[in-house]
């Protein structure tokens, strides 16, 4: 329990830490890596590169900061930090040296403003904070290896099959090497794969959603070659996939997480997916038609053009079989082939008449996957539409990010 001269200035001191958050981050993780270089095996260094991973850590400080005395308030925040934890195998005695790290990171920027006594209370802050974190990871590590099926840390699994979906996306059949069970998951997870790289001298962990409903005895991920345009560096470990790994080549596997999933009642659904944000989503509604075939489903996808547009021909098959089921589809930039077979719905960008044309009556909840930029667009037309808050849910690829909150 935290005592009141602490909490008074922590909050008092958080809208400083949210101002220099990207500085901060980006001189934790330099103080970090120095200290433990070892931490560079679970870090994507792409989103360091990037400054997404820097921009995470000072955003989710200052937001701990801020609700200090309410952690329920950023419950979506650490539940959704947590799962990708206890994915790449964060253990509690990880925690001394980042926060040892965070306070000198933050004594470094903000010099002399950081006295001992504001340092102090960030010190016992993050204590508190830290102890929430290990409390529920442990909670997660028990449940997934316990499940039936589950197991701890990585496991090796092969590659049954490796389907090429587009010109940038390829799926990849994942069956255990040693032929036991495997868990099962909830629709709009994801896996966490770890792979070592020739002429790289750290492993590399990625997260891919997975891509088709549970109760098989493969996992199947849905990846997109990121390739590199101007100032962003191509994907090391989505072209290592596309390019080197070939059917029968093995991966190290932690157990299904996320915090992305169906609620459990019989709402109508709305399914928005902008890209390569339609993996997750994919998943959900595989799961929808075998499960709840009754249930209503509004699945919308934008994407640039047919060429880019995958799944098509399944969605359509879905669609076509299950009357409770209503695909449409924006593109962009349609060629002229798409619009000769007219294979969209809508030409642009998603906008709020054709959201509320695609959705079924009723309180539906909405599912988001996509882009940042794609998501923030679509959260704020359907707040603006009158959609409650509690029933907009997304899936962020970068490392955190909370839509409205800029």
């Amino acid at each position: 329990m935290l005592d009141e001269q602490t909490i008074r200035i922590v909050q008092a001191t958080a809208p400083v830490l949210k101002e220099h958050s990207t500085t901060i981050g980006k001189r934790f993780y330099e103080l970090l890596f120095a200290k433990a270089p070892q931490l560079n095996n679970l870090f994507n260094q792409t989103n360091q590169k990037r400054g997404l991973q820097q921009e995470a850590l000072g955003y989710a400080v200052y937001a701990a900061g801020e609700h200090i005395t309410n952690l329920e308030a950023i419950q979506p925040v650490i539940e959704r930090i947590s799962q990708k934890h206890r994915a790449i195998g964060i253990t509690a005695d990880q925690y001394p040296v980042v926060g040892e790290t965070l306070l000198d990171a933050v004594k470094d920027v903000l010099k002399e403003q950081a006295t001992e006594e504001i340092i102090g209370a960030w010190g016992r802050a993050y204590g508190a904070i830290a102890d929430a974190f290990i409390e529920l990871e442990n909670k997660l590590y028990e449940e997934t290896k316990r499940q039936p099926g589950g197991w701890e840390g990585f496991r090796e699994f092969t590659i049954d099959r490796k389907t090429k979906e587009s010109e940038e996306v390829t799926s990849f059949y994942l069956k255990p090497r040693d032929g036991q069970a495997i868990a099962t998951y909830k629709a709009g997870q994801y896996l966490t794969v770890k792979l070592t790289i020739p002429g790289e001298q750290y492993t590399h962990l990625r997260h891919y959603s997975l891509s088709d409903a549970p109760g098989h005895d493969y996992y199947r991920i849905s990846v997109k070659r990121e390739d590199a345009h101007g100032e962003t560096p191509e994907g090391l470990v989505s072209n290592y996939l596309h390019e080197r790994i070939q059917q029968g080549d093995t991966v190290m596997v932690s157990a299904p997480a996320g915090d992305f999933v169906l609620a459990e009642d019989q709402s109508p659904v709305v399914l928005i997916s902008g890209g390569i944000g339609i993996t997750p989503l994919l998943s959900m509604l595989n799961t929808l038609a075998a499960e709840q075939p009754g249930r209503e489903v509004a699945f919308v996808h934008a994407t640039m053009n047919g060429g880019t547009h995958v799944f098509k021909e399944h969605v359509e098959q879905l669609a076509a079989a299950h009357p409770s089921i209503r695909s449409y589809v924006c593109y962009n930039a349609p060629t002229e082939e798409d619009k000769r077979q007219k294979s969209y719905d809508k030409e642009g960008v998603v906008d709020l008449p054709f959201l509320q044309a695609a959705a079924p009556g009723g309180e539906a909840r909405y599912y988001l996957c996509g882009s940042l930029s794609f998501m923030e667009a679509v959260n704020r037309m359907l707040r603006e539409g009158g959609v409650p808050a509690d029933h907009i849910y997304y899936e962020a690829f970068s490392p955190v990010a909370i839509l409205g909150e800029g």
